[in-house]
């Protein structure tokens, strides 16, 4: 059968049943709880809950819960990223920085930036364990998705998460086939765009019934504007075994994306008062604004004092490299009648930078000079010491990662069933910046000698006269969590009523090493093999080359937060098809690991950073559902209390980024979605999001005491109104056509609000033919077309406190060009 007729042969299948919860749980055990009635499993033929086109799909859980499934996903760009295709669901903002997704994006949801959002793959959790960051361009090959989800506001109850006070989003590897086949894809398109992708499904193998596939995929393209390229490629495989036909099963599932993108630069947006010009106007390359396409080849003799006169900005020389993988099981184990276990380990490795570190060094610099106090290195090796050169300082951080979660679910009865889990979680998060050369080949061509610096190759570091490799960091982190659980869920009034009863306790523990010195009260290091002065009175130490400034040496530091958080809510079903829902969470982010790493002295003699408490929320959502063989729709209001929100702002008096807490937020809307198909062959799809952000207090900016008037100001980035609508209709058996549209309202770029960018619409269009009707079954050509009508508008931005000249705070904003219209044809040949 086509997509179509599947959908309607399934939504016959669930009149008169409680239908599952929308089984887009985290882990196994939520999925195990959620994806059944209690006592009673609900088959359906398409393994999931009622739909419209994949994008509109019918929700029971008792929290505001957003889905789309592989119907959906499939009609969008091959390659995309997912957060991308989830940009038409309530209450998410994603702006991506290039048509197809390799450069990442920035997620906003209710407010709440991707640091403040978990993102989970299976159920592993995927921000960063340093910064919590959300690397959207590194996320798995969106064909191999079975379905994803945004919770908008809450966590589940065992959610193994340590930044999460906005919400999670979620998605679940495909299962394989049961019989052998495959398919391959080829993807071309605008700017040079090429894609390849095979995968194959290995069908029952044993006599078990074990089940696996494997799936490769390459792509590369021009960026969008100015100079450089970017490239992905990545490799996934999953085995399944079921064991006996309870729903037991082990799988074990890996994957592994290696990216080396050139980056895009964002132009300045001028300031509040219009003194300063944006680039884009003042650009002769205006919208296509970028990196540096040039570079002056520097001039090294002997015996003259050469300087590299080159700014940083040279598009070769800024190239983001990131290798990252990971190995994930899951499993369901029946102990007994009643009874059942999950367990879901996980192990995800990391190595990246940011690809843009670089300065100038001057070959007779301190840091080279070590404990000799005079002389230099030639770096440049024209036979001297007098020159300045340009060399890279990466950032590198590598992370090994271990995980696993866990659940003991226990049925009472047929109505009332209770769920232990455990989450454990522990991040070995190493970062080191070995200096390395650059390759002067080429010279007015230069690029990184290595992606990673010296990290790899001792040949390419820089040694000073000590034998001391120059590195800018060097430190080591653990980031730990273990997380009890506790969910009690019970179903009332002949199962119209369901009332879920959560509490999680997270234990953060965050272990610091710092091998280099760092400037008191800031982030800024020195690694450096010179030996300090005497130490002070306080315990710092100066170096003879920097002056007064005071510096703490090398140390090791713990730091640990705790908390207990309810989650709670119900779900009441009457009439046909209705429902309505209430929930309420709370919700815990410890402070960022890297931002512990500002650290002070304190006045007992210890080495910490005292200012900066966990944040927190507290959110409570009311909602209504409704749910027929036609329309699917829903509609959510929320209230959310955001304490002690962490903002990083720039103190002028110590130079450097500092995190402060700076007060609370209160956050109110509205989010509404539906799904119809009036006939078989149509339907249309509709999203609206109304947001409203208060700032409750004044910042505090600097240790002088400056103020930021942003008490009764909105959140920076934060549109306070979206709208989304999507239109399919099967024209033949052989031939489909979309359209969708997003639009995004206006967002401030400054904490005080005195400044803001303009509201923007995206329309894309799809259209796909397919073969099977010609006994090419699985086979089809599709179109998609992107940003259709050539909107431009700014994506992610660079917010700032404030853009008028002489305010407290100013700072000139920034923003990411969106990308414009891209046309991109796919080919796919099934076998």
């Amino acid at each position: 059968m086509n997509r179509k007729r599947a959908f309607w042969a399934t939504t016959a299948l669930f009149s008169g049943l409680l239908v599952a919860g929308a089984a887009s749980a985290q882990s196994t055990g939520s999925e195990t709880t959620e994806s059944t009635t209690l006592g009673e499993v609900v088959v359906t033929g398409a393994r999931g809950p009622r739909n419209i086109d994949g994008l509109a799909v019918a929700e029971t859980v008792a929290k505001t819960r957003n889905t789309v499934n592989q119907e959906f996903i499939s009609t969008q760009t091959p390659g995309q990223t997912i957060l991308q295709t989830l940009n038409l669901t309530p209450g998410l903002s994603f702006t991506n920085a290039d048509p197809y997704g390799s450069s990442g994006g920035n997620i906003r949801l209710r407010g709440f930036d991707g640091n403040r959002v978990s993102l989970t793959f299976d159920g592993i959790p995927l921000n960063d364990t340093g910064n919590y960051a959300t690397y959207t361009n590194q996320q798995l090959d969106p064909e191999l998705i079975e379905r994803a989800s945004v919770n908008t506001g809450t966590t589940d109850v065992d959610s193994p998460t340590a930044s999460a006070t906005g919400g999670t989003v979620n998605y679940v590897t495909r299962r394989p086939a049961s019989e052998f086949g495959g398919w391959g894809q080829f993807s071309m398109g605008d700017f040079d765009y090429q894609r390849y992708m095979f995968l194959v499904d290995t069908g029952e193998f044993t006599p078990f019934g074990t089940t696996a596939w494997f799936a490769v995929s390459r792509q590369t393209y021009d960026k969008f504007k100015g100079l450089g390229d970017l490239q992905k490629t990545q490799f996934n495989a999953r085995i399944y075994q079921p064991l006996g036909d309870n729903g037991d099963f082990v799988a074990l599932s890996g994957h592994y994306n290696e990216n080396r993108n050139n980056n895009y630069t964002g132009p300045n947006l001028g300031n509040a008062t219009g003194t300063v010009l944006p680039d884009v106007e003042t650009s002769p390359y205006g919208w296509d604004y970028d990196f540096d396409r040039t570079y002056i080849a520097p001039t090294f003799r002997n015996g003259t004092a050469d300087n590299d006169a080159n700014g940083t900005g040279f598009y070769g020389l800024r190239v983001n490299p990131s290798n990252t993988g990971n190995i994930r099981g899951n499993s369901r184990f029946t102990l007994a009648d009643g009874l059942v276990l999950t367990v879901d380990p996980s192990f995800q490795y990391t190595l990246a930078n940011g690809g843009t570190q670089q300065t100038v060094l001057y070959e007779q610099d301190a840091l080279l000079r070590g404990t000799t106090g005079t002389g230099g290195v030639d770096l440049n090796g024209d036979g001297d010491i007098l020159d300045r050169v340009r060399v890279m300082t990466p950032s590198n951080t590598n992370t090994h990662r271990y995980g696993v979660n866990s659940s003991l679910i226990w049925d009472l009865n047929d109505d009332n069933r209770i769920r232990v889990a455990y989450a454990f979680d522990r991040g070995r998060h190493r970062q080191t910046g070995e200096y390395g050369f650059i390759n002067f080949s080429d010279p007015t061509n230069p690029r990184f000698r290595d992606w990673f610096g010296g990290r790899n190759d001792e040949a390419n570091r820089i040694i000073n006269r000590d034998g001391y490799f120059l590195r800018s960091r060097d430190r080591l982190s653990y980031a730990e969590l273990n997380q009890f659980s506790l969910e009690y869920r019970g179903q009332f009034l002949e199962d119209a009523l369901t009332i879920s009863l959560g509490v999680r306790a997270p234990f953060f523990k965050r272990e610091l090493n710092q091998y280099c010195y760092s400037q008191n009260a800031s982030s800024n290091v020195r690694c450096t093999s010179e030996v300090p002065n005497a130490t002070l009175a306080n315990g710092n130490v100066t170096f003879a080359t920097t002056g007064t400034t005071q510096y703490i040496a090398p140390y090791s530091r713990e730091a640990k937060y705790d908390d207990i958080l309810p989650n709670v809510g119900a779900t009441f079903r009457f009439g046909e098809g209705h429902s309505v829902y209430a929930s309420y969470a709370e919700n815990l982010s410890a402070p960022r690991t890297d931002s512990l790493y500002t650290v002070a002295r304190l006045t007992d003699g210890s080495v910490g950073n005292p200012t900066v408490q966990p944040e927190s929320t507290q959110t409570l959502d009311l909602g209504y559902r409704f749910s027929s063989p036609t329309i699917v729709a829903s509609v959510a209001g929320f209230m959310t209390n955001y304490d002690n929100r962490i903002v990083n702002t720039y103190d002028e008096d110590l130079g450097t980024f500092v995190d402060r807490n700076v007060g609370s937020v209160e956050l109110r809307g509205l989010e509404a979605s539906v799904g119809w198909s009036p006939i078989e062959q149509l339907s249309i799809y509709a999203s609206a999001s109304f947001m409203d952000s208060e700032l409750q207090d004044d910042y505090v900016l600097n240790s002088s005491g400056a103020i930021a008037a942003t008490a009764g100001k909105e959140l920076v980035e934060t549109p306070d109104q979206m709208y989304s609508a999507r239109v399919q209709y099967e024209v033949t058996d052989w031939f489909q056509v979309g359209g969708q549209a997003k639009y995004t309202g206006e967002r401030w770029l400054t904490d005080v609000n005195d400044m803001k960018v303009d509201a923007f619409t995206v329309v894309d269009f799809d259209a796909r033919v397919d073969f099977a009707p010609l006994g090419y079954e699985g086979t089809f050509l599709q179109l998609n077309l992107t940003n259709a009508f050539d909107e431009k508008y700014y994506g992610g931005l660079g917010t700032r406190t404030s853009a008028t000249p002489g305010q407290p705070g100013y700072g000139i904003p920034f923003g990411q060009i969106g990308a414009p219209r891209t046309f991109v044809a796919t080919l796919r040949v099934a076998f």
